[in-house]
């Protein structure tokens, strides 16, 4: 694809020759004549002056000594639709894989792409054109949006983690819920998603969940956040729309995470806590990402404050056998 063309079909501006022929893409730092790279943030910037690539998506602020370049307001996401153009995914082909279990009361919408290996319980529902990978399990009564992707795995709908100390033993309470999981969500391999004790566990529109992310029963998860790997929701946990949450994260019972608040990676939310909307958090318990810097930096100041302590410690001593001296 020429560059030009390129340029054209983004909706954006380019430099330098626009009849340069574009094959392939990569990073910055490994790509090629042919290929096309992007460049986003200052450490980017700078590995592009020493980048072989035959062209480089750029912000609308980039000096360009000479090289050819296509300017979008957004590279990162000018280069996700350019990579989708350029390097095209083999279609998936509709219709369930022949070593697929789907059960006779299952309904699926056009378009859906059922893989080798996966279990489809009685009563569910699969909006159309979504893709579930292999060795996916959806337990029975669950609902799927549109145009969902289910990655290798992923199980949708098993039972909470609800049980009741009775006699010193501990007797299952009934998880009799289900699991209602909305259009265009995305969910990572090996992911579990717990159908409700009672009422649903809800996953909205949009959302997207890395690898290895655990939602307990009952939880509500949002419209259009983002979860990154190996975080996990106890139940009855809710997520507001369009907040994001780091990788490693692990949220109490009951906790809120209202819209738009971020939560760094490794963080802790205490069970009941509320996190509130717009806000950036880190550590554990999350605290406000500035009081979370101004601890981590009083901390890094106790070696230095120990031995100060020490010396102190040891002037005074001397200070006090002197005076005793006089006495």
């Amino acid at each position: 694809m020429l560059v030009r063309e390129l340029a054209e079909w983004l909706g954006a501006t380019f430099e330098g020759d626009g009849e340069k022929d574009i094959a392939g893409v990569a990073a910055v730092e490994t790509a090629g004549a042919a290929d096309l790279s992007f460049v986003a943030g200052r450490k980017a910037a700078r590995a592009a002056q020493a980048s072989a690539a035959g062209c480089l998506i750029v912000p609308a602020d980039f000096a360009n000594p000479g090289r050819t370049v296509v300017r979008a307001g957004d590279p990162r996401l000018a280069f996700a639709r350019a990579v989708a153009r350029l390097t095209p995914r083999q279609p998936d082909e509709p219709g369930v894989h022949p070593r697929a279990c789907v059960h006779e009361t299952a309904k699926l919408g056009a378009g859906v792409r059922i893989g080798a290996g996966c279990v489809v319980g009685r009563r569910v529902a699969i909006g159309a054109d979504s893709l579930l990978h292999a060795n996916v399990t959806v337990y029975d009564d669950c609902e799927i949006g549109q145009r969902a992707i289910l990655h290798s795995g992923c199980v949708i709908g098993a039972d909470g983690f609800g049980f009741v100390l009775v006699g010193g033993r501990y007797e299952k309470f009934p998880q009799v819920g289900r699991v209602v999981i909305g259009d265009d969500v995305e969910i990572g391999a090996n992911s579990c998603v717990d159908r409700a004790a009672l009422g649903v566990t809800w996953i909205g529109d949009g959302a997207k969940l890395d690898n290895l992310v655990h939602v307990a029963h009952n939880c509500r998860i949002g419209r259009h956040v983002v979860v990154a790997a190996q975080t996990g929701f106890s139940g009855g946990v809710v997520v507001e729309d369009g907040a994001v949450v780091g990788g490693q994260v692990g949220v109490g019972d009951k906790a809120r995470i209202e819209s738009g608040a971020v939560i760094g990676s490794g963080s802790g939310i205490l069970s009941s806590k509320v996190v509130h909307g717009g806000q950036v958090v880190w550590g554990t318990p999350a605290r406000p990402l500035k009081e979370h810097l101004e601890q981590l930096a009083s901390l890094a100041r106790l070696p230095s404050l120990r031995r100060e302590f020490a010396e102190l410690k040891q002037r005074l001593e001397r200070m006090e056998d002197a005076a005793g001296r006089r006495r």
